[in-house]
């Protein structure tokens, strides 16, 4: 989780209360205090939060929590005129945009220390790393709209920001720091995403770097805001929560026009939730006004709907609301957990370890001693990462979801392997070598029962190695086991072995086929291997 700084002074000017209150409440309202500083209090919010990862944002919740501004905030977008042209090329690139004004902002040092921290923790939260979003914010008076988003030749030069010379797109890459940082997100595409002003001034190079000419600085009073990247919803959730933030921070919002769509839309949306629900899930009494009023002081419009239910009023940073337990959540922050009354439960357990942690255990222990980094991978998948890529059929056995999200996750894993293939795809921009391992549950007709599986990723990855680490892994489970010739076509042909015990096959290993390596986007040899661990008692 990212630390948030929130320097007291631009903290206590925002909220109207008082340093001592503000540093008490911080912890009730769902933060963890890193550490109190003589200007600051550095503190962390949860992930889904991210509308909390700045001053602006606390501040605007303390004053519901405090009950010094209740209910619903209202933003207003004024209209605007400015052009913002997306580049059909940058479909197979980086295809969103989403885009903002901010007229009329003061800012002093902390002011802009606060924007750019905002901007960096949404990188990591929300962006996941800038893969799904990137953010720049620019000086609006040093360049000339309309502005126009391109696929760019390679070899564009311009100043990138903290440079005092021109560099060429490819040099970024490899010279600038977020070039070296960020280069994995964009090297392999034939053109690359550039920014462009009516005067061909070049304002960022989405995912890596923002141009050295539209620097934010202490003189700066309108911004332009862009947010590119590979998840529409993402982009457009980095959209609203700087512009909510900065309009807290009393600027003015003004919308683009993107390729014919006005954004930003800061409109709120609207759930109607139980009562009755809430108070079984929470152990309360409250009455539909008691809800209203506590989901108020969490900046929610509430307003009584009948004997049993609350319309709710959700206002467009809250990107966390997803379920309306999301709801009862942040009624039960409100309520205050300290006024949760203290009490024994009616029966008395003492607890023990359960057999199949024992039995992950024993892997983990064998394998960490092995020099295998553990990773803990995704439970849902895809059929396209489990059987396609790695040139397996399809499993009719698999569970699959009833009305997934997204087609990332459309499956519960039966496998593990694949999904570490999945992991050395994203971080085969990392040194080499690479091996991991993870182990844990995997569902097969409705059963849920445990695999174990592991990746070497190297120049030099080969059978030996990985035979090698499989009989350590077995003889150290005190398995008695033969090896026979593997038909898996995940593996190279006689390069790869099936494992038995008791005459029955537990597991593969070997050298991963060339053409699996391919499908998922890599050239290093990899050796992996794989097995059940019901055979373990």
């Amino acid at each position: 989780m990212p630390v948030i700084k929130l320097p007291y002074k631009y903290l206590v000017r925002l909220t109207g209360a008082e340093r001592d209150t503000i540093v008490d409440r911080l912890p009730m309202m769902g933060s963890d205090v890193e550490r109190i500083e003589e200007d600051q209090i550095d503190v962390e919010f949860f992930p889904n939060r991210p509308d909390l990862f700045s001053v602006e944002g606390v501040a605007r919740s303390m004053r519901g929590f405090l009950g010094i501004e209740t209910g619903l905030p209202e933003y207003n977008v004024e209209p605007g005129n400015t052009e913002f042209s997306v580049d059909p090329k940058l479909a197979d690139i980086r295809p969103y945009l989403g885009s903002a004004i901010i007229r009329d902002i003061k800012f002093d040092d902390e002011s802009i220390e606060c924007l750019m921290g905002l901007q960096e923790s949404l990188h990591w939260a929300v962006g996941r790393g800038r893969a799904k979003v990137a953010i720049g914010v620019h000086d609006l008076d040093k360049v000339k709209a309309p502005f126009s988003y391109i696929a760019s030749p390679r070899d564009r030069k311009f100043v990138p920001l903290d440079f005092d010379r021109d560099m060429t797109m490819e040099q970024m890459l490899k010279e600038h720091p977020k070039g070296i940082d960020y280069a994995h997100l964009v090297e392999e595409k034939p053109l690359f995403p550039l920014i462009v002003d009516a005067d061909d001034n070049v304002l960022s190079f989405p995912p890596i770097i923002n141009g050295e000419l539209t620097r934010v600085t202490k003189d700066t009073k309108n911004i332009l805001l862009d947010c590119t990247g590979t998840d529409e919803r993402a982009v457009m959730t980095a959209v609203k929560i700087i512009c909510t933030a900065m309009a807290e921070a009393g600027g003015r919002i003004e919308t683009v026009n993107v390729n014919g769509t006005s954004m930003p839309d800061l409109s709120p949306s609207e759930r109607r939730v139980d009562v009755d629900e809430c108070n079984k899930l929470l152990g309360l009494s409250l009455t539909p006004a008691e809800m209203a009023e506590l989901l108020e002081k969490m900046r929610f419009g509430a307003v009584p709907d009948g004997k049993s239910h609350v319309k709710v009023t959700v206002p467009c940073y809250r990107s966390d609301i997803l379920h309306d337990w999301d709801i009862y959540e942040d009624v039960a922050i409100a309520y205050g957990y300290e006024n949760v009354p203290a009490e024994l439960p009616p029966t008395f357990t003492i607890g023990k370890e359960s057999p199949v942690q024992r039995k992950l255990g024993t892997i983990r222990e064998i394998m960490a001693g092995l020099g295998y980094m553990e990773i803990m991978p995704f439970t849902l998948s895809n059929e396209k990462v489990l059987y396609d890529n790695m040139q397996r059929e399809r499993k009719t056995e698999a569970l699959s979801l009833m009305h997934p999200i997204s087609e990332d996750h459309t499956l519960v894993r039966t496998d593990i392997l694949p999904l570490l293939m999945e992991t050395l795809k994203l971080n085969q921009h990392r040194e080499l070598p690479q091996r991991l391992f993870a182990a844990g549950d995997v569902v097969e007709n409705v059963q849920t029962f445990q695999k174990a599986a592991a990746v070497i990723m190297h120049t030099e990855a080969d059978f030996t190695e990985i035979y090698s680490a499989a009989d350590v892994l077995l003889r150290e489970l005190d398995l008695e086991y033969t090896v026979e010739d593997s038909s898996d076509p995940a593996y190279i042909k006689g390069r790869c072995g099936d494992i038995y015990v008791d005459g029955k096959k537990i597991g593969s290993f070997g050298e991963i086929h060339p053409q699996v390596i391919l499908n998922f986007d890599m050239d290093q040899p990899i050796a992996g291997l794989e097995i059940d661990l019901r055979v373990l008692r």
